[in-house]
């Protein structure tokens, strides 16, 4: 049996897949282009570039958007499904100076994962903690798991726009609207000991969570008037 993606077979798909990103890809740029950025937290990244390490991005599935206009042309790596919205997704992002890693957490997930270990020492990654069929905003384990492997810190933000669209999604999409000012939160890098056990693996991705849960709060913050 062919373990190739059905959507490969049609060649009406692969067009449809072709013409998202190719239309996608400026539609997007443009976008970002109008939004105006208010950024807390910053100097966590910096500070790592700065030791010479490679953050592991974490964010929720619905930021997507904002994360790819602000993290742009870095060739940080992010994992894309294999199926159909992960082909075109995974176009997009290399147009904006991305690399992709295949797979997902249901499908292709241990490749994915082995690559992704090869690569956050020389890119960076970026994992979509709740992707890619949630529970909206529950973290899975494969990011820390990922920090416990390499090393590599952990680097939670979050977005929010002060006028946006959600999309009808079950992680809810943000898309901020034109010329509207994003707002993202940058928390502390953590970095998982290479000798955790299950139990601190769960205790760090309980940590996690409630980094992300500050950013948000942060996000709200710097929105207000």
């Amino acid at each position: 049996m062919s373990n190739t993606p059905d959507w490969r077979q049609s060649r009406r798909k692969r067009a449809e897949v072709a013409a998202i990103a190719g239309l996608g890809y400026p539609a997007i740029r443009v976008l970002g282009s109008t939004w105006r950025w208010k950024v807390s937290g910053a100097e966590h990244d910096e500070a790592i570039a700065k030791a010479g390490d490679r953050p592991i991005l974490a964010l929720w599935h619905g930021r997507i958007l904002p994360a790819t206009i602000y993290f742009r042309r870095r060739g940080i790596v992010a994992m894309a499904s294999e199926n159909y919205d992960g082909e075109w997704i995974a176009r997009i992002l290399q147009r904006f100076g991305y690399g992709a890693a295949r797979g997902s957490t249901s499908r292709g997930g241990p490749m994915a994962l082995r690559q992704l270990v090869r690569d956050v020492k020389q890119n960076g990654v970026a994992f979509t903690l709740d992707g890619p069929r949630g529970p909206a905003e529950v973290a899975q384990p494969g990011a820390v798991w990922l920090s416990k492997a390499t090393g590599n810190p952990l680097l939670p933000f979050h977005s929010e726009a002060a006028s946006s669209w959600t999309m009808h999604s079950w992680d809810r999409t943000l898309v901020p609207k034109p010329f509207t000012t994003v707002a993202m939160a940058i928390g502390e890098p953590l970095y998982v000991p290479r000798q955790a056990d299950d139990r601190a693996l769960e205790s760090w991705r309980l940590r996690l969570e409630e980094s992300l849960a500050a950013c948000k709060t942060r996000c709200t913050e710097l929105l207000c008037p």
